[in-house]
């Protein structure tokens, strides 16, 4: 089996505790699958539950029934430490926003997930350099923290820290999200690299040129939602 993400038969449900813990059901019977080297687009209007798939997919969320593998590992019946090791070493998650301790340096930022899967230090600042460059972050903001920096700075780093370890999955949040035609297309380069190599990537891309580009296929999600999804 080639399939790297493999979904089935997944339901998800929210209790609005606000509201008498009543308990609506969002998500029902979603399937997915997802090979290696392939880039499948999760489509559908505003609330259709894109986010609220892609956040079951790394744990975010818990399922309500159903699987979702990811290699070896279900995400719907995993241990905390199954999901840590899992993020850590085979499930990478570039979201739109980036989610850092203040404080520390830009390049230690980019760097972090490639230590904390033994790769040595200065080959991990190297990789960090590399990206870096590419996505036109200057190096005289390296050793600041990105907390300081613009949005469209804070958006090119978080995926710099998305790309630089080798993730066999990967999941894709509006990637492309805001950013000049120049960054946009290196974005898209590095999801065609991630490809070439066979990671198998689920996204978010609201670009449609984007999308047509990077993707190979698109599942709307309304037909898994009763559109009432985040």
């Amino acid at each position: 089996m080639n399939a790297m993400i493999d979904i089935r038969d997944l339901s998800k449900t929210f209790t609005l505790h606000n509201q008498g813990a009543a308990v609506i059901r969002v998500m029902d019977g979603a399937a997915l699958t997802v090979d290696r080297g392939e880039c499948v687009a999760l489509t559908g209007a505003s609330g259709a539950g894109k986010s609220t798939l892609m956040r079951m997919i790394y744990g975010n969320y818990l399922a309500a029934s159903g699987s979702i593998m990811v290699g070896d590992v279900d995400v719907a019946l995993a241990e905390p430490r199954e999901i840590i090791r899992l993020r850590r070493e085979v499930l990478g998650y570039v979201s739109q926003f980036l989610r850092v301790v203040p404080r520390v340096p830009t390049l230690e930022v980019v760097a972090e997930p490639l230590l904390s899967v033994g790769v040595d230090r200065d080959a991990a600042a190297e990789r960090a350099r590399e990206l870096l460059t590419r996505l036109r972050i200057p190096e005289r903001l390296w050793g600041l923290s990105p907390t300081t920096f613009s949005g469209g700075e804070q958006q090119r780093v978080n995926i710099a820290r998305g790309f630089a370890h080798t993730y066999p999955a990967l999941l894709l949040d509006e990637p492309t999200a805001s950013l000049d035609a120049t960054n946009r297309e290196t974005v898209l380069g590095l999801i065609d690299e991630a490809k070439a190599r066979g990671a198998a990537i689920v996204g978010i891309f609201h670009d449609q040129e984007a999308r047509d580009r990077v993707c190979d296929r698109e599942i709307d999600v309304t037909r898994f939602t009763h559109g009432l999804a985040a």
